[in-house]
Formats: C-alpha cells, sequence, structure tokens
C-alpha cells in the first residue's frame, strides 16, 4: 500500500490470498488449498545437504558404536587372563623353568586356573604366519629330537586370576615366579587391545565431528534457503502483514517447509546409511563375540536408537533455524 492506495500488484495478491481459502484469524491453510508459498522455494538445498551429511554420520557413528561394543565384549571375555612366556633359554632349560612357574602359581591365592600349552598348541599358534617350515625337522630327521628342530618355541602358561589382571596383580604373579622362572615375561590378554581402543576412540571423535558438520551444513543451507524465500515472496509476505498476519504466524509458513524438508533429507540418508551398515554387518560380525551378539555387527538396539537421533536432530534444527532466520529478517523489513 502508497499512500493508502493498493497497487495493482498488491491487489492482485490480494486476490490471490483470498482464492487460497485461508483463515485469517490463524493463518493456516485449510485441506485442499494451495500453499501461499512453494514448499521448493523455501527448502531449497536443504533435503540434498541433509541426506548426504546424515548418511556420512550415521555410517562414522554406526562404526564408532559397532567397534566400541565388539573391544568391549572382547574386553569382559579376556578380563583376568595373563600369559606367561618363557623365550630365549634353551629348550630343556624353558622347560625347567615353566614347570617351576606352574608349581609356584599351583595354590596361590587370586589364581583362579592356570594351564601349561602343549608343544603342538604352541606350533599351531605360530603355523598361521610360519607354516611346517619353522616347525619342520632337519631333513631326513622327521621323528628326531625336539632338539634338532629348526626353531624352538616359547613355553606358554595360560592364568586366569580371580580379579582384574592389573598392574598390581602382575607384578605379584612376577613376583612369584621370579626365582625358579627368572626368563618369564608375564603379560595381562588384554594388553593387545589398547591400541585397538585409541583407533576407536579416534573413530568416535570423527563422528562426533560428522555431527558438529552435520548442524553447520543444516544451518547454512536452511539460512541461505530462508532468506532466498523470503526475498523472493516479499511482496506476499508484505501483504500477509496488512492483512494482520504477525510475524511469528509468518515464520510458522517458512518453518514447517524447512522441516519437511530437512525430515525428507534426513530419513533418506538415513535409509543409506541403513543399507551401509547392513552391507558391512557380516563383515563386523567376523571380529568376535561383540558382534555377533547385536545385530548388523555389533550394534544394538540402543545403538540403533541413538542413530536414528541424528535425522531427527538435523530436521528440528532446521526447523528452529528457518523461524529465526524468518523472524530476524521481517524485524527488519519495512
Amino acid at each position: 500500500m502508497v499512500g493508502g492506495v493498493w497497487s495493482p500488484g498488491r491487489h492482485g495478491l490480494r486476490t490471490r490470498l483470498s482464492s487460497l481459502n485461508v483463515n485469517p484469524a490463524r493463518w493456516s491453510l485449510r485441506a485442499g488449498s494451495a500453499p501461499i508459498i512453494r514448499q521448493r522455494a523455501i527448502a531449497g538445498p536443504v533435503p540434498w545437504v541433509i541426506a548426504i551429511m546424515t548418511a556420512l554420520t550415521v555410517i562414522a557413528a554406526a562404526g564408532g558404536l559397532a567397534l566400541g561394543s565388539i573391544a568391549g565384549a572382547a574386553g569382559d571375555e579376556l578380563a583376568g587372563g595373563v600369559t606367561i612366556q618363557i623365550a630365549g633359554p634353551p629348550e630343556a632349560q624353558a622347560a625347567r623353568q615353566a614347570q617351576a612357574a606352574v608349581t609356584a602359581l599351583a595354590d596361590s591365592d587370586g589364581v583362579q586356573s592356570l594351564r601349561r600349552l602343549s608343544p603342538d598348541e604352541r606350533a599351531a599358534l605360530i603355523e598361521p604366519w610360519l607354516g611346517d617350515l619353522g616347525l619342520g625337522e632337519s631333513e631326513g630327521t622327521a621323528g628326531a629330537a625336539a632338539d634338532d628342530s629348526l626353531l624352538v618355541l616359547p613355553e606358554l602358561i595360560e592364568v586366569q586370576l580371580t580379579g582384574p589382571a592389573d598392574q598390581a596383580a602382575l607384578d605379584a604373579l612376577r613376583a612369584r615366579i621370579a626365582q625358579g622362572a627368572p626368563d618369564a615375561l608375564v603379560n595381562a590378554d588384554t594388553g593387545w587391545l589398547a591400541p585397538v581402543r585409541q583407533a576407536i576412540e579416534a573413530m568416535q571423535w570423527l563422528a562426533l565431528a560428522l555431527v558438529g558438520l552435520l548442524a553447520l551444513a543444516t544451518l547454512a543451507a536452511v539460512l541461505l534457503a530462508s532468506r532466498s524465500a523470503l526475498a523472493a515472496n516479499r511482496e506476499i509476505i508484505e501483504l500477509m502483514h496488512l492483512l494482520g498476519a504477525a510475524d511469528r504466524q509468518v515464520a510458522q509458513l517458512f518453518q514447517r517447509a524447512a522441516a519437511v524438508g530437512a525430515g525428507i533429507g534426513g530419513a533418506a540418508g538415513f535409509v543409506v546409511a541403513v543399507v551401509v551398515i547392513a552391507g558391512l554387518g557380516g563383515r563386523f560380525a567376523a571380529l568376535g563375540p561383540g558382534a555377533s551378539g547385536g545385530t548388523a555387527g555389533g550394534l544394538h538396539p540402543l545403538h540403533w536408537i541413538l542413530l536414528a537421533l541424528i535425522p531427527v536432530m538435523a530436521t528440528v534444527l532446521a526447523a528452529i533455524t528457518a523461524r529465526l532466520t524468518v523472524l530476524a529478517t521481517l524485524r527488519r523489513m519495512v
């Protein structure tokens, strides 16, 4: 309105609004009415951006959760396990030290069980790497004494403690066998999990960083789409104001459209991520008991709930961003 007189263009917009079957009291569209502002104009690139970021974030988060579950199950299974290794001295001397260690620990407090591995069991442990060449006898000496073999296998003793295999427990075991087995090496079975846990923590930090990138991408896409839609529909918005619509009512239209676009993109990205996770689930299941007990290679129902919250978070963030952007822009409109 200029000087209290409607321009022809504004009058045409008012006629359009009247034909849309709008409820002026609440500014909500009735069923079957045409949209005042087109959905595509508001959503813009939001569905595509959110779909891509959601798929990447869910896949990374699922990997971190699955690996954490598998490592946790392996740690529980190996808790209290200790391996005593005697390597270096000649075979006969190593055997005497191994027997002395078994005798020293047989009736010790805190030791639940122990077992000295047989030569065949020790040979089976290194056969995948060395094959029969490292264990075979010299040519023409089949069935000769073990002292004639090409490789002297270390003595191995498996010990299961009643409590955790912490540093204090390991020091106590070393002190008990020090006199009879001075060449023994005492290591907790969970020691090899330390680098694995570090890698899992890095994976989890990566997933968290992707969640942050998803939030930033959503903010940027919704911000640009909302401003572009406001500029394209400026005359309609001004006419809505003249007809009595408040800023929050106008913002509700943009908020709803942005939420729908973000919801569609988030759902599409989540479906793609689920397909990828299901394809990788079989490979994760081969890593250990923690993978076989859950679904999709280590993912449990609680994990799926957490993963499903990622597209929900993107949708909520898009709706809030659109509302705040529109409200801030409308306050500056003349």
